[in-house]
């Protein structure tokens, strides 16, 4: 998501890390030793989606790659932009038929007004997951990343997000995760679930 020519980073500060502190000993030890997080945002939402898209399934230097020959392509990714390329040219990218296809399927979702990617931001979290995993190829998780790194929403823990399932498996000690479990760390974390995130992605690599 860091790539944008001016990068913009996901704020917080002093507020939320006294209050996850306060709530949780061991994230506030390990707040204390990682320091302060920057996470790069992309604010607008069908820019981020696109590519959370080109994301998908791959790694964070092959996406690099595919990102900067769609720009090199299209110039700005707009619904317009892509809308005007053909299928094979964005394939061409170094994506598969398939994704390429929910791209264009994401373009024209914006292009005939299904969905209003500037209206996101008025909508509730929940609301924004369900408008954007009926697209094809757009899960919970990557709708739960747009609110994190496009709306900069402030209570995002994603129990899809496997390193954040990591990172509060090696914060806790424990060997399992269950949907319960999970559940009782997100509710303590709110409402500055996002910030949680930032640190359990932190201690996933540890």
């Amino acid at each position: 998501m860091e790539r944008t020519k001016d990068t913009l980073y996901y704020e917080y500060g002093q507020k939320e890390i006294e209050y996850l502190k306060k709530k949780d000993k061991k994230l506030g030890a390990a707040i204390d030793r990682i320091g302060m997080i920057k996470r790069g945002i992309v604010p607008d939402p069908f820019t981020a989606l696109v590519s959370s898209i080109v994301a998908q399934q791959i790694s964070s230097k092959a996406a690099d790659t595919v990102w900067n020959r769609l720009c090199q392509l299209l110039g700005n990714i707009t619904p317009e932009s892509i809308a005007a390329a053909e299928l094979s040219e964005i394939q061409a990218c170094g994506m598969s038929l398939r994704k390429a296809g929910y791209i264009k399927g994401a373009a024209e979702a914006a292009t005939i007004g299904r969905i209003d990617f500037n209206n996101l931001h008025t909508l509730s979290d929940e609301a924004v997951i369900k408008l954007l995993s009926s697209l094809n190829g757009v899960g919970v998780w990557t709708a739960e990343m747009l609110l994190i790194f496009s709306l900069c929403r402030p209570d995002v823990v994603s129990y899809k997000d496997l390193a954040i399932c990591r990172g509060m498996m090696n914060l806790y000690g424990l060997k399992e995760l269950p949907r319960e479990k999970f559940e009782k760390y997100r509710k303590r974390y709110s409402p500055y679930g996002t910030v949680a995130s930032l640190y359990l992605w932190a201690l996933s690599v540890e």
